[in-house]
């Protein structure tokens, strides 16, 4: 099954600067093949449910090895089975409602 998951892994107890486990983890998803894309506050990936859950798990061993002695991870997942849509399906979609849209904000 496809499907699109925001992502936010919070180490807690290691390092102040998240950025080194956010990398870590950028690069496992990478390794996996899977589409992602990394935003303020977490990564949209989208692909196969169980390659993104493989994916999340070696995450979560990836950040406990570099020291972390705990965390918290957020996932929103969602999925279609009356037609495939892509992460940038979706953002295309709303900026072109946006352009079309003569209602100011």
């Amino acid at each position: 099954m496809k499907v699109i998951v925001d992502f936010c892994i919070i180490p807690l107890g290691g390092e102040i600067s998240l950025t080194p486990y956010i990398a870590a983890c950028q690069k496992i998803l990478a390794g996996a093949g899977l589409r992602h894309q990394l935003h303020a506050y977490g990564t949209n990936i989208e692909g196969e449910w169980d390659t993104i859950m493989t994916a999340v798990k070696h995450c979560h061993m990836r950040v406990h090895e570099m020291g972390a002695p705990r965390i918290s991870t957020q996932l929103k997942i969602g999925s279609r089975c009356d037609r495939e849509q892509s992460m940038i399906d979706k953002v295309e979609h709303v900026q072109d409602f946006l352009a079309q849209s003569k209602t100011e904000y």
